[in-house]
């Protein structure tokens, strides 16, 4: 990865040679906090190359998935307050049992469907897209991060903020029926 990645390689090359690590220690290092999991790899690779831990020496970087998905949390000001737009549009995609467009997450959110696009641009690379019948739908790319999003007391289903978000789900997805 380090001479190979054409989008990355060169930026992690320098963020190695600038803390004066050693390329066989940084893989060693890279692979145990990764706790041998590719998607670690995937997700911290790409954020060390786009200066997201300019101050962090490797034993800064997050241990294995779970403290990676809780830095990039705290990064999109998800513990700050208020955040109401964000954690609706993340508990969507949480708890919808279909794919999403962006039209219908917008819909059963009640925001507007460019308010929904930041949401989603914000955590884009956690969700895959789909083309179902020509339109782009949404899901949580992998089941880790779906089980950590479960996870945050924010995304409680039983939160009375999620009572009238559910009921627009409900009644969108049985209206066919």
């Amino acid at each position: 990865m380090l001479n190979a990645d054409p989008d990355y390689g060169v930026k992690l090359q320098n963020w190695v040679q600038e803390r004066d690590i050693n390329k066989e220690d940084f893989i060693e290092q890279v692979a145990e906090k990764s706790e041998n999991n590719f998607m670690y790899l995937r997700y911290v690779l790409p954020d060390i190359a786009k200066g997201y831990y300019p101050d962090l020496s490797l034993q800064g970087l997050p241990d294995g998935l779970q403290d990676y998905y809780q830095q990039h949390w705290v990064r999109m000001g998800m513990q700050d307050k208020p955040q109401k737009d964000k954690v609706i549009v993340l508990f969507i995609l949480v708890e919808s049992r279909t794919l999403p467009s962006l039209e219908i997450i917008a819909e059963w959110a009640q925001q507007d469907e460019s308010d929904v696009e930041d949401v989603l641009k914000e955590w884009v690379e956690f969700l895959s897209k789909q083309e179902v019948e020509g339109e782009v739908c949404y899901s949580i790319y992998h089941a880790s991060f779906l089980d950590f999003l479960k996870g945050k007391r924010k995304l409680d289903s039983t939160r009375k903020l999620f009572e009238e978000v559910n009921a627009r789900m409900a009644d969108d997805l049985y209206s066919d029926v």
